[in-house]
């Protein structure tokens, strides 16, 4: 996809807080849908809502259609483990279900089968889907190590729908 000139796909600085949520969004098909994931996004999260809601949202049209891809390669922030990204099934999807995608997800293609032949028969997940009230706690568990990208990815697979809900 080729922008036009005047349009930049930019990314804002995460700030030093680990446990701050970015979300991209690249659909702009449903103002409502999108209106109601920032406002989930925004409630307080935890058992008792006992925390603030910390995100980062990138609402620019530059981001109009962008993939998986594309998004993962316009990251720069080193310590960023995992963006979310409203896209066309965000805005379709009844849970308003965000693409989490992992940004430490490794392309296994490349490998030598001798040596690698598990790791290129079961790769890691790449992606999963999370309601807005679920990203802040994958958020803080992916930063402190409590729980794996992988984890998450299977407990999404399991349900019904494929959307992981808050635990």
């Amino acid at each position: 996809m080729t922008l036009p000139e005047n349009l930049e796909r930019v990314l804002p600085e995460i700030g030093c807080d680990l446990f701050d949520v970015l979300v991209i969004r690249t659909d702009f098909s449903d103002d409502e849908a999108w209106e109601a994931v920032v406002g989930e996004l925004h409630r307080p999260w935890g058992p008792g809502g006992e925390f603030a809601a910390a995100v980062q949202l990138v609402d620019a049209s530059a981001w109009s259609g962008a993939t998986a891809d594309e998004v993962l390669a316009a990251l720069v922030d080193e310590d960023l483990i995992v963006v979310f990204v409203a896209d066309r099934g965000t805005m379709k999807s009844p849970a308003r279900a965000l693409l989490a995608l992992s940004t430490v997800w490794e392309d296994v293609s490349g490998l030598d089968p001798v040596y690698y032949q598990e790791l290129i028969e079961s790769p890691e997940p790449r992606e999963f889907r999370a309601t807005p009230a679920a990203v802040h706690g994958v958020q803080a568990d992916l930063a402190l190590g409590n729980v794996d990208f992988a984890e998450y990815a299977r407990a999404a697979a399991a349900e019904p729908d494929q959307v992981l809900r808050p635990i």
